[in-house]
């Protein structure tokens, strides 16, 4: 499904980015003054303390305890504390401890939740990003947002998203922004951000069957979920036919109407494999959706098949990325594959990445295993295996509570710069890591990344 970003949409966000770094500026400008004014009102009592010391009132002993605590009286650095640990409730599933993996990567799987219904929350993707956005990243500085280059786009990713289950439950006690709290700012201030959408939207439907998790939820939940900012996502999963044609027609449908652009799925082959196109600043950005899992061989999209765009070979994959370059800028291929829980890619991913990008793809951007895996680059382009789990369970264990957001700032000719900033998903909130456990998974994810170091500050670099 091919369509243009639309004016009004992207001014929304303009405007949201302007009234948000007017934000950030009034707020340290405001520290700034509160500093100020602390320090003012310690000189002051540093000479009142002296003028009683001239005045004969107090003994030099006790001006020399009263200056000492204020030369001490330096505000406690505010360290941050990451993410609380909870324990998960017993009677809770997830899909840390229940997924079965599977080593081809065919047969569905993996999530370990029972199927639930979120709810809602209106308005356009204009709104701002204000309390509870995030923090200082891993480096202890705000992240920085380039200020409208008008030769570069920011796209942003993160990985599975399940707005259902005990997601779900979340939400409904706690609100449908609930999720994306602790995480906004950096949600909504990226010209594009994107999202493997990992479950039916639907009312209704007909549960697929012989399948170990079906999942289902609410369109309720997708006007918060717009809201925080995003604007693309896949459908090629291995959930997106879990109630049926009928599930995959409704969630089409309401992410029309809610104004999420979707691809990787479609009323037959031609729309499956269809690149959405989004433009910014006159940048084009195809985006393209694909996956390697898929359960049975009905779900495939075909001439007259509605289902998902599959790339159990790379013949169809490799002529839709083709057929985008002739159309866009920028061709990033959102591609479901790899083995549930498993941090190293297979060989058939490294092998595919490589023929996307032979044929025109600038970015690569995997998900399906529910945990990070290792970046590489290759010809200049760049490759995210998997982005792990993001919003997928509201008790994630280990390695599946691990997560973060991928910013990619890429030039109309496809040269991309990646920051990733580390994240722990607690409650079905991800928040920023602290220092020290953001170092150890940015140390972790350079072992596991093929020539590519990241860096302290989450920016990655080739060796």
């Amino acid at each position: 499904m091919n369509r243009s970003r639309t004016e009004s949409r992207q001014q929304q966000k303009i405007r949201r980015k302007r009234r948000l770094r007017r934000l950030i500026i009034f707020n340290g400008f405001m520290l700034g003054l509160i500093a100020v004014v602390i320090g003012l009102w310690l000189n002051t009592q540093n000479w009142f303390d002296a003028s009683s010391l001239f005045n004969g009132e107090n003994k030099p002993q006790a001006a020399d305890a009263a200056s000492a605590g204020t030369a001490d009286g330096q505000e406690p650095q505010n360290a941050e504390t990451g993410v609380g640990s909870s324990s998960p409730s017993p009677s809770d599933e997830t899909a840390a401890t229940n997924e079965p993996a599977n080593t081809d990567g065919n047969v569905a799987n993996g999530e370990g939740e029972a199927a639930a219904t979120p709810v809602m929350q209106p308005e356009e993707v204009g709104n701002e990003a204000v309390d509870g956005t995030g923090g200082d990243d891993a480096s202890g500085q705000q992240p920085s947002f380039p200020a409208g280059d008008e030769d570069t786009v920011k796209l942003s990713f993160v990985g599975d998203i399940l707005l259902a289950a005990s997601v779900g439950d979340m939400m409904k006690l706690n609100g449908y922004d609930y999720p994306y709290k602790q995480s906004l700012l950096y949600l909504s201030e990226p010209d594009i951000m994107a999202a493997n959408l990992e479950y039916p939207v639907t009312d209704s439907g007909v549960p697929a069957v012989d399948k170990t998790y079906v999942f289902k939820g609410s369109p309720d939940a997708l006007p918060a979920f717009r809201d925080a900012g995003f604007d693309v996502v896949s459908l090629a999963n291995n959930h997106t036919l879990d109630q049926g044609v009928e599930g995959l027609f409704n969630t089409m449908e309401h992410l029309d109407e809610t104004g999420i652009s979707h691809m990787g799925a479609g009323k037959n082959d031609t729309e499956a494999f269809a690149p959405v196109i989004k433009e910014v600043r006159g940048i084009k950005v195809a985006y393209i959706g694909l996956s390697r899992v898929v359960p049975e061989v009905s779900w495939k999209a075909d001439k007259n098949v509605a289902g998902v765009a599959e790339t159990y070979d790379t013949t169809r994959a490799k002529a839709a990325i083709k057929k985008a370059k002739e159309q866009a800028d920028l061709v990033v291929v959102m591609v479901h594959w790899g083995e549930e829980r498993k941090d190293t890619p297979l060989q058939y991913q490294r092998d595919f990445a490589r023929e996307y990008i032979d044929s025109g793809a600038d970015l690569i951007i995997g998900s399906h295993p529910h945990v990070l895996q290792g970046f590489e680059t290759y010809k200049g382009k760049w490759i995210a295996y998997s982005l792990g789990n993001f919003i997928f369970s509201a008790y994630p264990k280990g390695p599946t509570a691990e997560t973060g957001v991928l910013d990619a700032i890429c030039t109309k000719k496809g040269d991309c710069d990646l920051k990733f900033y580390p994240m722990t998903s607690d409650k079905a909130q991800p928040a920023l890591m602290d220092s020290e456990n953001a170092a150890a998974l940015l140390k972790r994810l350079t072992s596991l990344s093929f020539g590519v170091k990241l860096r302290e500050d989450g920016a990655l670099v080739s060796k």
